[in-house]
């Protein structure tokens, strides 16, 4: 393991603890999310598999939401194409990155993958994850690297921005008023 992160969320109410590994030659976001949404409560594991340049090879989510089982999987191939649930999802055709909307990990993805220079802009269109639905739909993001640890993501065409602080592996330690880093192992 090479960093765990433990984070409260307050847009949905809960925890969520997750750790980055290195898997052979690739590496391995896991993690738990244990939170309330309408009154219902939610446990969602997901496990993210990513090549050695950070590329999104698959995902899994599995759990409740409420009494409603969840069962995700997700995988691409180099051509960019992906399925969910061995259903080809054709609207994401080219996306790099899976971004999970109800968590804070897969902002690492980007980040350490295009790792911009201070002051540095990044255009990314992730395959967004959406939460509750759980559809698989393209998200055009933008990473503007202010700081050594900060960095200003924008997303739905700047209607959405936010300051994001950084820990030295990449994981969102302050996502102000949506998640916030509780405890962080050493990198």
């Amino acid at each position: 393991m090479i960093a765990p992160i433990l984070w409260r969320g307050f847009v949905l109410p809960g925890h969520e603890f997750c750790q980055l590994s290195s898997q052979g030659s690739g590496w391995q976001l896991q993690g738990s999310a244990v939170f309330s949404h309408e009154q219902r409560p939610c446990r969602l594991d997901y496990q993210v598999l990513c090549d050695a340049a950070w590329r999104t090879l698959s995902t899994s989510v599995e759990g409740w939401v409420g009494n409603t089982v969840v069962a995700i999987q997700i995988k691409t191939d180099a051509a960019g194409h992906w399925w969910l649930n061995e259903v080809q999802q054709p609207d994401v055709t080219g996306c790099i990155d899976i971004d999970l909307n109800f968590s804070p990990s897969t902002n690492l993805l980007p980040i350490r993958r295009l790792n911009p220079a201070i002051g540095e802009k990044a255009d990314v269109k992730a395959a967004w994850l959406r939460f509750p639905s759980f559809n698989l739909e393209p998200f055009p993001q933008q990473y503007h690297r202010l700081a050594e640890t900060i960095y200003r993501y924008e997303s739905a065409g700047g209607q959405f921005v936010a300051d994001l602080r950084v820990d030295r592996s990449g994981f969102v330690i302050d996502y102000p008023g949506i998640w916030q880093a509780e405890t962080q192992g050493s990198t």
